[in-house]
């Protein structure tokens, strides 16, 4: 891809009112006149030069024609499930209709990120690299490679208009850097997408007439009745090392651990500061929660270290009765309970349990992995096609359906509703199980490198799923979200240090909480174990936190007041 940017903009962004802007002053960090602006980072501004294959007038709702035909390279995570095929349709309609051609450079799944980062270590990233987690570009802002995407926002008006409607600004400005700046696009969801949960037999649960459990303490009462009914049973038996579990359990407790344990750091918003979550007495109490079961009985001891098949061979033979899982998981169990001659066995997603406080879960439920752009192509002469592109596909409702389900009329139908309806020849998700055909594995669409989050419009992502799955997503919708947690950007010398003190710190929170959890070492030792972390620099951690929290709410308020001295003086 060669690209160039140019900026027409002045004064007021076109995409931001200021009332929205008066809520988080670290969005005035932008291309629209605040600091590290494009014109301030030395991009070349011509009003009367829209650049190589850039549409001169593109906004909301604008379907991308480049106007010449452009290359661009992409970093593309290649799973074996589907693998790639360079003549499917999603490629030969962005060719034909769109005037794009992609030039990929594969990467297989086992390796996709190793790959990513010998090539942008190397100086050789292409032009975009998607299914990319917020995060994961931390470790390549040092070197320079990743563009500051909030730089050019004002070029991307379909991903500000769903920030906008769907009031994720917050979770796009958690991703702002030490210098104020965004480097990746996250993939945005219109609703909350819920993944794992707990799986109970449910012809065990109707047939003691048990509900869906509303809280974890009610879920630990159902685990005792079915002990009293099946004694020779241990009704719980976990896979993933419990770490699904213990991080869908954490929002309810008011903490992180498991999977989204993380490095640690947990935000009170009450008292407007980080704390170390592996010390609190919120994770103690989720850990007695957890520990509790597995003194009575009601959870197996060897959840913390069999391995998932195992665990599954357990619950599939009726050995244990409730297990971790998500909707693909449902459909492996029943295959294992038809396997083993398990009759009448139902493997039963439930909603997530609540808490004693309340319902929650953790933010994030409505971003997904996004992109990284490279640095390189701003000084190219159709960057502004880049960005239009990138824009159109991945953010905007025509590109969205475009990339999830294809061409109407040859994969998709609408009915009389408007409702999307798959080919009935062609198969996603088991939604048309016998065809012969499938739309990934044959066209190419519904495929995560060109649409993260599964479609983002709750119409494209309910399109694609079952009837039972989207009735257990609606369940979970009125479900709070713990509030977002704020940017914390450090300098490259504390992330050096950090990744030296977390590291050792998570480590061994992650022993104890299994040591704690099977009654290796009693909870009535939590103040010696909270010790041990302070020894491993838990309180340098978190001061060091809480200061790069503090710059971040410094920079925000310098911003805002310049931003108002700026509007005061168009007023006048």
């Amino acid at each position: 891809m060669r690209h160039a940017a140019h900026n027409r903009s002045g004064g007021i962004c076109p995409w931001r009112t200021t009332t929205a802007l008066a809520i988080t002053g670290a969005l005035l960090l932008t291309s629209c006149g605040g600091a590290g602006s494009a014109e301030e980072n030395g991009v070349e501004v011509d009003e009367d030069h829209v650049g190589r294959g850039a549409m001169e007038d593109f906004g909301v709702g604008d379907t991308f024609v480049a106007t010449e035909p452009v290359d661009i390279s992409v970093l593309y995570r290649n799973n074996p499930d589907h693998g790639l095929d360079e003549d499917w349709m999603f490629f030969e309609q962005l060719e034909e209709e769109h005037n794009v051609s992609l030039s990929l450079v594969d990467a297989p799944l086992s390796d996709f990120e190793e790959q990513r980062s010998l090539l942008i270590g190397a100086g050789e990233m292409p032009d975009y690299v998607p299914v990319t987690y917020p995060g994961q570009e931390v470790p390549y802002l040092g070197g320079g490679a990743v563009l500051p995407v909030s730089d050019y926002l004002e070029y991307l008006p379909n991903f500000t208009d769903k920030l906008d409607q769907w009031e994720l600004w917050d979770e796009f400005d958690a991703l702002r850097q030490e210098d104020g700046k965004a480097y990746m696009l996250p993939g945005l969801r219109e609703d909350p997408f819920y993944i794992f949960s707990m799986v109970v037999r449910g012809d065990i649960w109707d047939e003691l007439g048990l509900e869906n459990p509303e809280t974890w303490d009610e879920l630990a009462d159902q685990l005792r009745e079915v002990k009293d009914a099946y004694p020779d049973v241990t009704p719980m038996s976990d896979r993933w090392e419990l770490q699904s579990t213990l991080n869908i359990a954490s929002a309810n407790f008011d903490t992180v651990a498991g999977w989204g344990y993380g490095q640690g750091l947990y935000f009170d918003h009450e008292n407007d500061e980080f704390i170390y979550a592996g010390a609190s007495d919120e994770y103690r109490d989720l850990v007695e929660f957890f520990a509790g079961l597995v003194e009575e009985g009601l959870m197996d001891a060897e959840t913390m270290t069999q391995d998932d098949q195992m665990a599954e061979q357990k619950f599939s033979a009726g050995d244990s009765f409730v297990i971790g899982g998500n909707d693909e998981s449902t459909t492996i169990y029943h295959r294992g309970f038809e396997e083993l001659g398990t009759e009448g066995a139902e493997a039963r997603l439930i909603p997530i349990p609540g808490g004693r406080d309340g319902d929650f879960v953790h933010s994030g439920a409505r971003t997904d992995s996004g992109l990284m752009i490279s640095n390189s192509v701003a000084d190219e002469d159709d960057f502004l096609a880049l960005l239009q592109f990138i824009d159109w596909l991945y953010y905007s409702d025509d590109g969205l359906e475009f990339a999830t389900w294809g061409v109407e009329g040859e994969t998709y139908e609408r009915d009389e509703d408007g409702a999307i309806t798959l080919g009935e020849d062609i198969d996603l998700n088991s939604l048309h199980p016998d065809a012969e055909e499938h739309l990934l594995r044959d066209y190419g669409f519904h495929n995560q490198p060109f649409m993260h989050a599964a479609g983002s419009l709750t119409e494209f992502v309910h399109s694609g799923l079952r009837p039972h799955v989207i009735e257990w997503q609606e369940s979970m919708q009125h479900k709070e979200e713990r509030p977002v947690t704020p940017a914390y950007p450090f300098t490259d010398l504390e992330l050096e240090q950090l990744g030296l003190w977390s590291t050792s710190l998570t480590d061994h929170v992650q022993t104890a909480t299994a040591q704690f959890i099977l009654g290796q070492r009693s909870v009535d030792d939590w103040d010696a174990y909270v010790a041990e972390l302070e020894s491993l620099n838990m309180q340098s951690l978190v001061d060091m936190a809480n200061e790069a929290y503090e710059r971040a709410q410094e920079q925000i308020e310098e911003q805002a007041e310049e931003q108002g001295e700026e509007q005061g003086e168009d007023d006048a």
